[in-house]
């Protein structure tokens, strides 16, 4: 068996390579991914430049690919030039920081990696970790973070989806990992209403023009049941199942022109 590992936070993350040491026991591994942070670049896709891809040594002495463009690209460059055929899973980070509610779900590029390799039938994982300020460790000038429960989060939801696929009407799958959590358990929960208010910072260039910073305060996450709140209120890892078809109940719409 055949797993893409891509991302949103670049060849470089210790993201990645955990996922990668998650899963390497279960299938072979194959890890391509954006050379740069991508973060909020959601599903965009690369038409009028020329993409580069470059050979890296990860730093488990492991091969991978970076991609000098979105996580898209990455995901499709895989797919269609580097991997011999469809992988039986993707898996997209584990990215550094939760993707949860629906509001920013389109703008991460982790769920863009997702749903990139879900459109051709691929069962697909996209798995985040919640991040505290104090949690942030440097060494050797790289940003270290203890993945371990991520990672056993997600070899044991790997093996279930490389054993049963995933269930009828569902695409692909969003997991969120809690900072501290409680227990080895996946809660299922329904996307939360955002995760973040924007702010957007007016500042001055040394010349007196305006310029902008979209920024966001964290979201008050109060409906219980949601991702963000079983996430943040209950330390729960979990798990969200989403479809790529957005089409809503069309029958208001006929009526509507009647």
């Amino acid at each position: 068996m055949k797993a893409l590992i891509s991302n949103d936070d670049g060849i470089t993350s210790s993201g990645i390579l955990a996922s990668k040491k998650a899963v390497e026991n279960l299938c072979d591994t194959y890890v391509i991914a954006p050379e740069t942070q991508q973060s909020g670049i959601g599903h965009a896709l690369t038409l009028f430049e020329p993409l580069r891809v470059n050979k890296y040594t990860l730093r488990d002495g492991s091969p991978g690919y970076g991609v000098s463009g979105t996580p898209t690209d990455a995901v499709t460059i895989g797919l269609f030039e580097i991997m011999d055929e469809k992988p039986d899973i993707m898996i997209s980070g584990i990215n550094v920081g939760f993707n949860i509610g629906k509001a920013e779900l389109t703008t991460s590029g982790t769920i863009g990696a997702a749903i990139e390799a879900a459109t051709f039938g691929i069962p697909t994982i996209a798995i985040s970790q919640e991040v505290m300020r104090d949690d942030i460790k440097f060494e050797n000038g790289q940003v270290k973070i203890d993945f371990d429960f991520a990672g056993k989060m997600l070899n044991k939801l790997t093996k279930i989806v490389l054993k049963k696929g995933l269930p009828e009407g569902i695409d692909l799958l969003n997991v969120n990992v809690p900072a501290d959590p409680l227990d080895e358990e996946f809660e299922v929960a329904k996307l939360g209403k955002r995760m973040y208010c924007p702010v957007v910072q007016q500042r001055l260039d040394p010349r007196g023009k305006p310029y902008y910073w979209i920024d966001g305060e964290p979201y008050e996450f109060d409906e219980p049941g949601s991702d963000g709140y079983e996430l943040r209120k209950k330390q729960k890892t979990t798990i969200t199942p989403l479809k790529i078809d957005l089409t809503a109940d069309m029958n208001p719409l006929k009526e509507w022109f009647d």
